[in-house]
């Protein structure tokens, strides 16, 4: 019996997940415009029914005080928040993060423990005296605390091992978010076992799962 013929877990009361098409522009295109397109889809998904809006992995390109302005003014009146992937810049190379926006406050929610290695992760720069490449937070944040729930943050290939998940789950979560950027696995099953991964741990652990990705 195969974890994708589970049935799909409950989603945290609240909560409304986001996914998007926009290939490899989400987080690279940081224009005015892209940045007010996702914000008419974060309200638009608001709408619906969800006080709090998931969106992908990467979607609101790097972090920086003008990005949080723009989106705390844009929330302001609304009772929306936002849990989103961003980019932080630091002297050694970036943190793959999760931020939380309100109107009354922003601030980062989560940081990446396991990057994809090679691609993301690349260790031995620092061995070299070299800067560059996403750090691994290894261990830390395996539980975050957002609107006074206890949550278990998984990025992309977070959810493809195992011990962020194990690890997470030892911390009690009353429910876990999932976030992925897939547009360069086009052609390939990589979404749908990341999906189907989340949903059998979900489902093993008996905890509600919001997930958004980008394809």
């Amino acid at each position: 019996w195969s974890a994708a013929s589970w049935a799909t877990p409950s989603v945290p009361d609240g909560f409304r997940g986001v996914d998007l098409g926009m290939g490899q522009s989400l987080g690279r295109d940081n224009s005015l415009e892209r940045q007010r397109d996702l914000i008419a889809t974060v309200m638009r998904t608001a709408g619906q029914g969800g006080e709090i809006v998931v969106l992908p992995e990467s979607a609101l390109g790097f972090w920086t005080p003008s990005v949080e302005r723009l989106w705390r003014e844009s929330l302001s009146g609304s009772g929306v928040s936002l849990i989103a992937g961003a980019a932080v810049i630091n002297p050694q190379g970036y943190d793959n993060v999760l931020v939380e926006i309100s109107a009354d406050d922003a601030s980062i929610l989560y940081r990446e423990r396991m990057p994809v290695p090679v691609s993301m992760w690349q260790p031995w720069r620092g061995w070299l005296g070299q800067d560059g490449g996403a750090r691994a937070h290894l261990f830390a944040n395996p539980v975050v605390e957002f609107a006074g729930r206890r949550i278990a943050p998984l990025i992309c290939y977070e959810q493809l091992v195992v011990w962020p998940v194990l690890q997470s789950m030892l911390y009690g979560p009353e429910g876990i978010v999932a976030v992925g950027n897939g547009w360069w696995t086009t052609g390939t099953s990589i979404v749908a076992i990341q999906n189907a991964s989340t949903i059998a741990w979900a489902r093993l652990f008996g905890r509600p799962l919001v997930t958004a990705f980008n394809r």
